[in-house]
């Protein structure tokens, strides 16, 4: 069993904060590459071999054992400096389609698992935007079914209530989960100083259904 948690608790240790999304990819492959020698790990692959490609972030592969790990890096803006490296992160905004293309991972790491793609999937987010984390008005808000706040119980089937055309592009399906999630965000890492720009993460395991 790969314990990601602890990946993640290791990792903040000396990577408190990336440049991209690709950059935390990387960071979080490598540290679980350290700590499981003994699994291959291999980034961008094709798990369903269709007409429609659709990569996962990261697999990791012992004979026939296969996690799947998708990650979402989502970010406010904030000027820093660690370790005498500059970090200057933009102010992504959009979260409307980002709470909807985290659950879609989640989706499709369950596709995945029910067609015995993979033995286990984990969707993370981790973001300094905290309004991810805070609780929304469910009703009167175009995303009121993809709130991902702390505590929520995510199931069932969520769509968009009265999105403009421009914020579903690409979005347009209704999401139908199969399992029920109880959400949890836990501390990643803060900077003294830069209270509001802590960076927390959520991270959904996903199983194959019975």
């Amino acid at each position: 069993m790969i314990d990601l948690d602890y990946m993640l608790c290791r990792l903040s240790k000396y990577r408190p904060i990336f440049h991209s999304e690709a950059d935390f990819q990387h960071a979080l492959a490598w540290e679980t590459q350290k700590s499981y020698p003994d699994f291959n790990i291999r980034l961008e692959i094709d798990m369903l071999h269709d007409r429609k490609r659709e990569y996962t972030d990261i697999i990791l592969a012992k004979k026939n054992f296969v996690v799947a790990v998708e990650l979402k890096y989502k970010t406010k803006r904030i000027n820093i400096s660690h370790n005498e490296e500059h970090f200057a992160l933009l102010q992504q905004g959009a979260q409307d389609c980002g709470r909807y293309d985290f659950i879609k991972d989640i989706v499709r790491l369950e596709n995945l698992a029910c067609s015995s793609k993979v033995s286990i999937g984990y969707a993370i987010m981790l973001t300094n935007d905290l309004s991810y984390r805070n609780a929304r008005p469910r009703s009167g808000t175009v995303d009121g079914d993809f709130n991902i706040h702390d505590g929520r119980l995510l199931q069932g089937k969520l769509k968009w209530n009265g999105a403009s055309k421009g914020t579903m592009e690409g979005r347009e399906s209704r999401l139908v989960l199969k399992g029920k999630y109880k959400l949890r965000w836990n501390d990643y890492s803060k900077f003294d100083n830069f209270g509001p720009n802590a960076f927390k993460y959520l991270m959904i395991e996903v199983c194959p259904m019975q």
